[in-house]
């Protein structure tokens, strides 16, 4: 919503996705994730906007612009889709990577 009331209010407002870890968060580390945000032209200047988060944040990864969430998605698909290969790899014990293919685990 914030950037449909922004243009209501004719400031100049984008959408933007990317990934936001814990840089500068203190523990107990929730988990770094995919988020959305937006960004106001005001005096000049980009500022960012978070909902979800509410506090200053360092350490975004911008991945994409635009003017909404379907402008600025992550991952867009079209027609149908099947998992071909998923690999994996558990550094901690030492595990070799494990081929799963289709929906088999």
């Amino acid at each position: 919503m914030g950037p449909v009331r922004k243009r209501a209010e004719r400031l100049g407002t984008r959408y933007c996705s990317g990934y936001l870890g814990d840089i500068g968060m203190p523990p107990p580390y929730g988990v770094p994730d995919f988020a959305g945000w937006f960004e106001a032209y005001l005096g000049g200047n980009w500022y960012t906007f978070d909902a979800r988060n509410n506090v200053p944040r360092i350490g975004r990864v911008l991945i994409a612009r635009g003017r909404d969430a379907a402008d600025a998605a992550i991952s867009t698909t079209f027609g149908p889709n099947t998992l071909g290969e998923l690999q994996g790899v558990d550094r901690r014990g030492g595990c070799q990577p494990r081929a799963m293919t289709g929906s088999h685990p």
